[in-house]
């Protein structure tokens, strides 16, 4: 079951540079899921991963394995 994401409040990755680039948002307060979506669309979809999943993701990139 997907979350709704209709009062979701969305922060915009520390990575990201303010210049319009490859920017994503991350929703925070769900209690099994960690919404992400494209900042340059934030009406379109977003997908949604289970919390460790997404930590693992993070994790990966700030060890620079991806």
């Amino acid at each position: 079951m997907s979350p709704d994401l209709s009062t979701a409040i969305w922060r915009t990755s520390s990575y990201s540079n303010g210049e319009g680039g490859e920017c994503v948002e991350v929703a925070d307060g769900f209690t099994h899921a960690t919404p992400v979506r494209d900042s340059k669309n934030p009406d379109g979809p977003a997908l949604v991963f289970a919390h460790a999943r997404w930590a693992s993701f993070v994790s990966a990139v700030k060890r620079g394995a991806l």
